[in-house]
């Protein structure tokens, strides 16, 4: 299985290359860890250090900055190849959404001072957008960032935060003007380390993505540098948002597609093996229309989702687009996580069986990120433009 269609123009050699790179890496230090990552809640630090140096949170930053030089598309191919090996946990996916943020609106000084430390696993990125009460609204966002003298105090709390426990940096959605609705939310940097006031709540229990660490932040009068906002000025919080979504909301799609992939691939060595009735599971003529479906939707996805990266590559991936790829990836993923469970019968209730892992980790997917509700508000306004 390959995230790449075989018409996919956008696919280079470079891609192939990086993607066997990857699926080396996560072979020999993701999958044999994956157990205790569950258990402790929490991926090692270790796993981001070697992350790092292996290079595969570098594809798409500037080599002068510690990456790779190349597209988004190739952030693309490592979160494919990490859930093609059964995983969503680990939090790459903000990792690199942060890095996003900072590489496309950051100054020169904060790209220099953050993204190299990002790129190597020595700071562990988190963004801190959802607050108990305004969910997937973040217009609504109560956190306040108010300037006073050569800096900002920020008040708040946040809750559902990915990598909330390991976060070395987090862009903080804020509001720097309560009154001016979305031109008044602003993007501001706080690294815990650096400040007083900031605190994390617990490891939050989760139904699935158990070995990634979420959290609720506190900030009571947590002050950081002026230097610390994302952009050349307050209030382009909301639009920095909404350009940079897209991206986090493929990158779900493009997750689903992992996960859906290395779900077949589990079914049906599964199916092969197991009898019943004196036969292979495999032989069942249900079984076998069963995974024809399976495949078909996987091989529909895998097309849609090609020709998005190609579109993000250039620049002309628009919201509603991926809103549609979030939410059909999404609701497909979990469609086939029910299927796969369902034939491995009892045994796929059982945790020590990776599908059933991938059903509790595949339901998030129609949550964050914004709702699958929200992905067909923002797709249905298309349609009335």
């Amino acid at each position: 299985m390959t995230l790449f269609s075989p018409s996919a123009a956008w696919v280079q050699d470079e891609h192939k290359m990086f993607a066997d790179s990857c699926a080396r890496f996560f072979d020999d230090e993701m999958v044999p860890r994956l157990e205790a990552w569950i258990d402790q809640g929490v991926v090692d630090r270790e796993f981001w250090n070697k992350a790092g140096e292996a290079g595969i949170m570098a594809g798409a930053i500037p080599e002068d900055l510690g990456g790779v030089g190349g597209g988004i598309s190739f952030d693309a191919v490592t979160v494919y190849e990490q859930a093609r090996k059964g995983d969503i946990g680990w939090g790459y996916g903000i990792q690199s959404i942060v890095m996003h943020y900072i590489n496309a609106y950051g100054t020169d000084a904060q790209k220099q001072r953050w993204l190299p430390k990002l790129v190597t696993g020595e700071m562990v990125g988190a963004i801190a957008m959802t607050e108990p009460g305004t969910g997937s609204d973040l217009q609504s966002v109560r956190t306040s960032a108010t300037k006073e003298g050569n800096g900002y105090t920020i008040n708040g709390s946040k809750i559902f935060i990915t990598n909330g426990q390991s976060a070395d940096l987090i862009i903080v959605v804020a509001k720097t003007d309560k009154d001016a609705g979305a031109k008044g939310v602003s993007l501001i940097v706080v690294e815990p380390a650096e400040v007083e006031g900031f605190s994390r709540g617990r490891n939050l229990k989760k139904m699935g993505m158990k070995g990634n660490d979420t959290s609720e932040l506190f900030f009571e009068n947590v002050k950081v540098p002026a230097d610390n906002l994302i952009g050349p000025e307050e209030g382009q919080g909301f639009y920095q948002l909404m350009k940079q979504l897209p991206w986090e909301r493929l990158m779900i799609a493009v997750m689903a597609l992992g996960a859906i992939d290395f779900a077949i691939e589990e079914t049906l060595r599964y199916v092969k093996e197991r009898k019943a009735f004196g036969k292979r599971v495999m032989d069942f003529q249900n079984t076998r229309f069963k995974l024809a479906e399976c495949k078909t939707k996987a091989e529909v996805l895998r097309s849609f989702v090609n020709d998005c990266i190609a579109r993000l590559d250039e620049g002309t991936l628009d919201a509603s687009t991926a809103s549609m790829a979030k939410y059909w990836g999404s609701e497909v993923q979990n469609e086939i996580m029910h299927e796969c469970l369902q034939l491995h019968g009892g045994y796929g209730y059982m945790m020590e069986y990776p599908i059933a892992r991938l059903y509790a980790d595949a339901r998030v997917q129609m949550i964050y990120g914004g709702t699958n509700e929200i992905m067909k508000e923002l797709i249905a306004r298309s349609l009335d433009d």
